[in-house]
């Protein structure tokens, strides 16, 4: 198990699904209304509300939930008015954490993320102090369906993609942050629309992790991830298939 995984997927994660899905709803909803008070409530013209509505989509969000957060945050007054904040740490083993939230108090977020690290082994740095131990770089996929690996390639190099990997479990192409939005365009026009397409961070250098440090490392994870404010989390680690397998029985 990598550490770029985004970590809701994870076996041993407690709490019943349909709480796990409110949650997963109320960040999608909290993206999706910055990104609508960003720019145009618009997809066709605002790439970041697109690419919010499409990982609404991907988690079954009914259309009518999807319209209603976009109406509301276009419209007078637009609701709570949310700021973009990144914490960076190291947890357990010195594995990076990165940590992306969208807030309306940051003092309550802060402090909350901070009793996270402190509670689990680990401690919260400052800003840029683990985040270069990662590449920033934008993610498009589609299934394997869509399109053979000849032609996705072809039509991705075209783009201006960075890089295409091509397997069984589908097609998974790189671009530099600011070729992102175009590239994803260009391959929508080609090939409908992408099964996910987000921003990223990928780790440079992996911390393999025992069954202890894992253990308490995916605690920290769970933590960050249970929180309401925060919408992403990225780190650093490794966990060899044996060590994940004792983890989740």
């Amino acid at each position: 198990m990598a550490g770029h995984s985004q970590f809701k997927n994870i076996m041993h994660r407690k709490g019943a699904q349909d709480v796990k899905r409110a949650r997963a709803f109320a960040k999608l909803i909290r993206e999706i209304t910055v990104s609508a008070r960003q720019g145009l409530p618009d997809m066709a013209a605002n790439p970041r509300l697109r690419s919010a509505v499409l990982a609404a989509r991907k988690e079954n969000m009914p259309k009518d939930t999807i319209d209603r957060a976009i109406k509301k945050a276009s419209g007078a007054g637009g609701g709570d008015d949310y700021a973009e904040v990144r914490y960076e740490g190291y947890g357990p083993a010195g594995v990076a954490v990165i940590v992306e939230a969208l807030t309306d108090n940051r003092n309550r977020t802060a402090s909350d993320v901070r009793s996270a690290f402190a509670k689990h082994g680990g401690a919260l740095g400052e800003t840029n102090s683990v985040s270069f131990m990662f590449s920033r770089l934008g993610v498009v996929r589609y299934p394997a369906s869509a399109a053979s690996e000849d032609d996705m390639l072809e039509a991705a190099v075209e783009a201006g993609a960075e890089n295409v990997v091509s397997g069984p479990e589908g097609h998974e192409v790189t671009t530099p942050v600011e070729d992102f939005f175009a590239v994803r365009d260009a391959l929508e026009a080609r090939f409908g629309e992408a099964e996910e397409a987000k921003l990223d961070w990928r780790p440079n250098v992996s911390v393999t992790l025992d069954e202890d440090k894992a253990a308490g490392l995916l605690k920290l994870l769970d933590v960050l991830e249970e929180n309401d404010d925060v919408q992403n989390v990225y780190a650093n680690f490794d966990i060899p298939e044996a060590v994940m397998a004792k983890l989740s029985a």
